[in-house]
């Protein structure tokens, strides 16, 4: 992903609410499967990490683009922004430049 789509993408990003919430169990093979579906539904996504989650927020996005096959766009304090285009070109909503 280049810098441009990147930014592009923050731009995006910047507009949508966070739907989902990583508590203190951290990331559970549910919020992992949950995750991969709205990534096909929606393309990019925000995910809020409540102050509760001991964990690193970098190391957490970084797990959770590994285990969904998506790209982290951004990592602001503790919210996290993920990117997957849908894996038919038809039903994509996100056209990067």
């Amino acid at each position: 992903m280049t810098s441009k789509q990147r930014a592009y993408l923050k731009g995006l990003a910047m507009t949508i609410d966070p739907i989902f919430q990583i508590g203190k169990s951290s990331l559970t093979p549910e919020i992992t499967s949950a995750v991969e579906e709205a990534l096909e539904a929606r393309e990019l996504i925000k995910i809020n990490v409540l102050k509760n989650c001991m964990d690193d927020e970098r190391e957490l996005a970084e797990v959770l683009a590994e285990r969904t096959h998506s790209q982290v766009v951004q990592v602001i304090g503790k919210k996290i922004v993920l990117y997957k285009p849908a894996k038919d070109p038809a039903k994509r909503k996100i056209v990067l430049p």
